[in-house]
């Protein structure tokens, strides 16, 4: 039998983490509720927000579960909406921005790793994905 046991993550009930600019991400899946190989979440995106330039030191995922976004990767810039799925390798530099001034935009993003950092472009400054994790109620 598996020290780890299944869990249900609930947004809605879950503290949201502000990310500055008008973003906030609700931490889900990460060690802290057993996981060994990634970690996952939800950022929100007011009108017009946007988060700084970075890269990860593993591959991420995003999906766009709201809204319309502007993703940058490196030197270009793509539009995006709900459904729509980015593979950004480790090393990467991008950033995402909502598209639009009136509503709000919504990512779900996964990282390839229980130890993913982003690191800001602008202040070289690294930090620890899973600092942001919370915690959970077992099933």
């Amino acid at each position: 039998m598996s020290e780890r046991q299944a869990t249900i993550l609930r947004p809605d009930e879950l503290p949201a983490r502000e990310r500055g600019g008008g973003a906030s991400t609700i931490p889900l899946v990460s060690p802290k509720v057993g996981a060994r190989e990634f970690l996952n979440g939800i950022t929100k995106f007011g009108p017009g927000a946007a988060i700084a330039e970075h890269y990860h030191n593993c591959d991420e995922c995003v999906v766009v579960t709201q809204g319309r976004a502007i993703v940058h990767i490196e030197d270009t810039t793509h539009e995006v909406a709900v459904g729509h799925t980015t593979f950004i390798p480790a090393g990467i530099r991008h950033y995402f921005e909502n598209a639009s001034d009136s509503e709000e935009m919504h990512i779900f993003w996964t990282y390839g790793s229980v130890d993913a950092t982003r690191t800001i472009v602008a202040t070289g400054v690294t930090t620890r994905i899973d600092e942001e994790h919370g915690t959970a109620v077992p099933v």
